[in-house]
């Protein structure tokens, strides 16, 4: 760093983003992206709704948030619209975060909370997940902070129900609780319905899982008209022209057809639960999930050596360091094609080293 760094940041240790990788992979299976690319007719859509780029994007957002409150149930004025969902939980953590109300989270969480904490220099605590690597609820009730759950979790895959969230919602009245749910399209309940019952509730999702558009960065946060006001004196005192023109088309196009997003997360749905079995068979632990992704260990064989056998293959999966996980990894699901292919080789690995059940 240099001499005029802040000092404020000398300790701040940034998000490690899954490898995206330039050179050509056989199948990339390692940051939760959607195996289906958006349709011609959303292409053609946003193409010819577009907004002229030579003009600055709406700064009200107004078009999407519509969109999505009718999408939702809600009302325009209960949802913000951001550059990827990490654009709303950072606003989070600056506006509901301080000395008198740290933050809370998993300490099996999405690698940006401690991240976001640090560089809105917010107290933070990580509670342990269970065992079994769940989330126990009575862990977050009653706590003095802002409590930040991603639900499903990542990168474990494993949901709460609803009512274990509302029953975290009714402890913490006098703090907001924020439920990111940007996994929730593969099989979890969305706590969306909530918000009008609880003014401290704060739901995250995205467009960047279910709805195959990584690459546009759009999500958006729904809550109770002052949580987002709040949210939206920090949007529009940084950056009020958050979400540009081509992105918002591609928006508005992917919701119009949102029988396309249903059809998708059913089939992804469908191969994750032939992919947990395949696995099985050959002897993995694999965590129940509700996401695009599984979460894996074998016996008999290290997490960091199957990740490095398959990237020898051409095929990426995500390995994580930390002590209690170094033996799982996550893996990504693709399409069922795909899938045939990296259960082969895994098929094939295990096969090599003598290990396969």
């Amino acid at each position: 760093m240099s001499r005029f760094f802040s000092s404020r940041f000398a300790e701040l240790t940034p998000y490690v983003p899954g490898e995206q990788p330039r050179e050509q992979v056989l199948l990339k299976l390692n940051t939760n992206e959607s195996p289906y690319e958006p349709s011609q007719s959303i292409l053609d859509w946003a193409a010819s709704h577009l907004r002229p780029c030579n003009l600055y994007s709406d700064p009200d957002n107004l078009a999407l948030r519509q969109a999505l409150a009718k999408r939702y149930g809600v009302n325009q004025d209960e949802v913000i619209v951001s550059n990827g969902s990490d654009e709303v939980l950072n606003w989070a953590f600056a506006a509901f975060c301080d000395e008198a109300s740290p933050a809370f989270f998993a300490d099996l969480t999405y690698g940006f909370y401690p991240v976001f904490a640090a560089a809105n220099r917010v107290p933070y605590t990580e509670l342990p997940l269970k065992e079994d690597f769940t989330i126990d609820p009575e862990d977050y009730c009653g706590l003095k902070g802002t409590v930040f759950i991603a639900n499903p979790n990542a990168p474990t895959g494993i949901a709460l129900p609803r009512k274990a969230i509302e029953r975290i919602l009714q402890s913490n009245t006098d703090h907001v609780v924020v439920i990111d749910e940007a996994y929730v399209d593969f099989g979890a309940e969305s706590c969306v319905p909530l918000i009008h019952d609880y003014p401290n509730l704060l739901v995250t999702q995205t467009f960047s899982k279910s709805r195959s558009f990584a690459g546009g960065r759009l999500g958006y946060g729904m809550g109770s008209r002052e949580i987002i006001s709040d949210l939206n004196t920090l949007r529009n005192s940084g950056n009020p022209y958050n979400v540009n023109n081509l992105t918002t088309a591609m928006g508005l196009a992917i919701l119009i057809e949102d029988d396309t997003t249903r059809v998708n997360c059913a089939a992804v749905a469908g191969c994750r639960d032939a992919t947990a079995d395949s696995l099985r068979k050959m002897g993995f632990e694999v965590l129940p999930s509700s996401t695009n992704f599984l979460f894996a260990r074998h016996p008999g064989i290290s997490g960091e050596a199957l990740y490095r056998a398959l990237k020898d293959r051409g095929i990426l999966i995500r390995h994580f360091d930390k002590p209690r996980i170094r033996d799982f990894n996550r893996i990504t699901i693709g399409s069922a094609e795909q899938m045939s292919q990296f259960v082969s080789a895994v098929e094939q690995i295990l096969q090599s080293a003598g290990r396969s059940d």
